[in-house]
């Protein structure tokens, strides 16, 4: 499928194999066939194995089928991500089965055959496996595969590539009666060692767990020869019509569309988005054959169930991006159109309500693919996927013709009433889902439990700080705990302008924009007027004062693009409203960062844009201010020595309590959150209670 053809190279290793029991090699083969997004994309496939058990009631070896579990996905799946069913019950349903029309209520019966009491439910796809009468059975959705299942003489092509070791089946939707069309071919055809099922992919069988992995990867290694043989030298998708603009102008222009569309489609559901401007992408956006094949939409039902049936192609002209901006209310507009005319000329009486109509993926030449879901994993597995299908796509038209699922099929499988119940019974979405915080001094005290706090209800967060090590501690933390996809780096001297404004742009390219603005990054400064030096009060107000005016200002123009509102809570100080001796750079720059947010929240108002501060004292602990010759300077003004500051501030407090960095970030999740969404220009100060500082 490409110039320079790459196999998929044999991972099985017999040493690890040996150790492992028959459920144990189902699981070793399904993380090796799922570690290659060329073999299968994320959840989706599915693999098998039917294992001689003891029956825990009669004590008799009974047959049971292990296969992958509703929802999972084989490249990350562990030993509980499987079902286990009986197969002398599953095998059983058989004889209820009243024919195509009794497909949603033979699912229902599924748990019925369930082995060991294994609360993992079973797929649709569960009789796909059970009735194929080999022990191991891999159902993958290679490229390579469903672009010769696309096409439109794929059965033809099937017979070419494989001859007859390798049979074919017309669509049907997955389901028992698929099952059992599977299990009549395999039973006729006792030679054959698998199936192309039009338009979706490949099922492979063996008795023997690395005989049926080995079968898998030389069966997608053969098509992936054939079409390369057939494609070299081939312009793909009828040559380029649009040259790509280079990397920094298509990230340029990602930056500016993705808050606008993100804000467009957002007004119900908050969206996220990933930009992906991969070869493979920019090569199908920049075609000529982009327009129509985008507009035949994708096959795999795996593929439109994320991506939606088809895609939105917007034309961008790279000197003036604004353009495009003013042109999308129409292009969205006529998008949910035609959606709506897919809906009804699709549904049935049972038919679901009709869901977002808004497009996952839009496809700009010259630049690339944006795609936007409900949270970043989603936006990005979509992309994948329709990465997946443009693979599909090229091989398909340079072989025969491509032919997407017809709207029909799809909206059966998209509305699927089993899918809309699925949907049902997810968990309701966290407080803060759908968010983007972005968070300076993001790899200190506060900072780190600021963000943890805001991960854990479901934002996503840009980490700033101009600390490389610490950021990249904390990155790496963050990442392992909560997902790669949930959290981004910058390293950020808020005092920069340029740099203020270009990590703006890059949460916008990474997430599509940000909600959230925690202006945190802070400095401390302790010295008698009269030897306070002008560098000194030049730092604090540079750090205090004129960062958190750059961040805001960069934030406001954000959230005014968007148009779905905005938060900003700034952690100012309860210096900023009770005066220290020997602080007067400290205190007048916290005391400038409360007025300004004071008037920010005045001009934000109209725009749902809220701003309030958070007012902490004394929080020593994990702090990076209180780390260097702050802490020492604050003893010394105190008459005390540095390790009695905790207690002593603690004793101070009115509660008689330290302060920590988790009650400031709690403070600022309450602020941040739509708990508080009627507050705006206010303090909050978390400090135990100090007289001085009581608001007035």
């Amino acid at each position: 499928m490409a110039n320079k053809v790459q196999l998929l190279d044999n991972r099985w290793d017999d040493q690890k194999a040996a150790t492992l029991d028959e459920p144990g090699k189902l699981l070793y083969r399904s993380n090796l066939l799922g570690a290659d997004k060329r073999i299968t994309n994320y959840g989706g496939g599915n693999t098998s194995a039917k294992v001689s058990e003891t029956d825990p009631l009669t004590g008799k070896p009974v047959e049971v089928l292990w296969v992958k579990g509703s929802g999972g996905d084989v490249g990350t799946i562990k030993l509980d991500g499987f079902a286990t069913l009986y197969m002398e019950k599953l095998e059983s349903l058989k004889s209820i089965y009243k024919g195509v029309a009794d497909e949603d209520r033979m699912v229902g019966f599924l748990p019925h055959c369930t082995f060991n009491l294994n609360s993992r439910a079973a797929s649709i796809d569960t009789p796909l496996h059970g009735f194929v009468p080999f022990r191991h059975v891999d159902h993958m959705h290679p490229d390579a595969i469903i672009a010769i299942a696309a096409s439109k003489n794929s059965r033809e092509l099937t017979q070419e590539v494989f001859g007859d070791e390798i049979g074919w089946l017309p669509w049907r939707r997955p389901g028992f009666q698929l099952g059992l069309d599977l299990g009549a071919y395999a039973a006729a055809h006792p030679n054959s060692k698998g199936v192309v099922l039009e338009s979706h992919g490949l099922f492979t069988w063996a008795d023997d767990a690395k005989e049926c992995y080995e079968l898998t990867l030389d069966i997608i290694n053969r098509a992936i020869v054939w079409f390369d043989a057939r494609t070299t030298g081939k312009p793909a998708f009828g040559g380029e019509a649009t040259a790509s603009h280079d990397a920094s102008t298509r990230r340029a222009i990602a930056a500016r569309l993705m808050p606008e569309i993100r804000g467009k489609i957002g007004v119900a559901e908050r969206k996220l988005g990933h930009f992906d401007d991969q070869p493979a992408v920019l090569e199908f956006v920049n075609s000529r054959d982009l327009h129509p094949l985008a507009a035949l939409g994708t096959s795999c039902p795996d593929h439109f169930l994320r991506t939606k049936i088809r895609p939105l192609v917007l034309d961008v002209d790279a000197a003036n991006p604004d353009a495009a901006v003013e042109a999308l209310d129409a292009a969205l507009e006529a998008y949910r159109t035609d959606y709506a005319r897919y809906y009804n000329a699709c549904k049935h009486d049972n038919s679901p309500a009709m869901r977002d109509p808004n497009p996952v993926i839009f496809l700009i030449p010259g630049v690339g693919m944006l795609s936007f879901a409900k949270d970043k994993a989603t936006a990005r597995i979509a992309g994948e996927f329709y990465v997946n299908a443009i693979n599909v796509m090229r091989g398909a038209s340079s072989v025969s013709d491509y032919q997407g699922l017809p709207e029909q099929e799809a909206f059966d499988i998209e509305y699927w009433l089993l899918e809309e119940a699925k949907l049902q019974r997810m968990p309701k979405p966290k407080s803060l889902a759908g968010r983007v915080a972005f968070v300076t001094g993001g790899a200190g005290g506060i900072g780190r439990a600021t963000a943890e706090r805001l991960l854990g209800q479901g934002a996503c967060v840009v980490l700033a700080d101009i600390d490389a090590e610490a950021l990249k501690a904390a990155h790496q933390d963050f990442a392992a705990r909560y997902s790669a996809d949930a959290v981004r780096g910058v390293q950020l001297n808020v005092t920069d302008e340029a740099a203020v404004i270009a990590s703006f742009a890059e949460a916008s390219i990474e997430f599509g924009g940000v909600d959230i603005l925690v202006s945190n990054a802070g400095i401390a400064s302790s010295a008698p007027i009269e030897v306070t030096e002008l560098a000194m009060w030049n730092r604090n107000m540079d750090i205090l004062a004129t960062g958190y005016f750059l961040v805001s200002r960069e934030a406001f123009r954000l959230f005014r693009r968007q148009k779905i509102g905005g938060n900003v809570v700034f952690v100012a100080s309860k210096n900023g409203l009770a005066a220290s001796p020997n602080a007067s750079a400290y205190c007048a720059a916290k005391a400038a960062e409360i007025h300004l947010a004071r008037c920010l929240a005045l001009e934000g108002a109209e725009a749902g844009i809220r701003v309030n501060t958070v007012n902490p004292d004394a929080v020593l602990r994990g702090s990076k201010i209180w780390n260097g010759e702050w802490r020492e300077q604050r003893a010394a003004s105190s008459n005390l020595q540095v390790d009695e500051l905790e207690e002593h501030y603690r004793k101070r407090s009115l509660l008689k309590l330290n302060v920590l960095p988790e009650d400031i970030a709690e403070a600022i999740y309450f602020l941040a959150s739509d708990a508080s969404a009627k507050s705006t220009g206010n303090i909050i100060n978390v400090d135990a209670g100090n007289v001085q500082s009581f608001t007035r």
